[in-house]
């Protein structure tokens, strides 16, 4: 970027102009946006690409937990993992999983930390955000 003209300052503020601080913003973006992919692939090296990568949503996956499905049934289909099995493995219902993955339910914060282990995500991936 060629160099901000500040048009005023005081002890608490800097002001520049609209195409300033848009171009400030999108440097900010891009430099955040940098780190992630330095991050990622420290993580991967650590870790081994294909297992860090085990973790990662397709398109068409991500798709569907931002069209609102149960992220609990995503990543019960991710891991190949059937209604029946994941309840055994995890110690919920087989009921309790199908009121889960469709909504009738949230899930306890202990089944969904159960699930979770079971399908070797965090519980935080179980969860529906707003």
């Amino acid at each position: 970027m060629n160099g901000v003209k500040i048009l005023s300052e005081t002890r608490d503020t800097v002001t520049v102009s609209r195409g300033d601080w848009t171009q400030l913003l999108s440097e900010l973006e891009e430099a955040h946006d940098r780190a992630a992919v330095v991050e990622r692939r420290r993580h991967e090296a650590a870790k081994g690409v294909q297992a860090a990568r085990r973790n990662y949503l397709t398109a068409r996956e991500a798709r569907r937990l931002l069209a609102g499905e149960s992220p609990v049934k995503v990543w019960r289909e991710k891991r190949g993992r059937s209604q029946r099995e994941l309840p055994a493995a995890a110690g919920v219902g087989a009921g309790y999983l199908a009121e889960i993955e469709t909504g009738r339910k949230p899930g306890s914060v202990v089944a969904l930390a159960r699930l979770g282990k079971a399908l070797q995500v965090q519980i935080e991936d179980l969860i529906i955000s707003d």
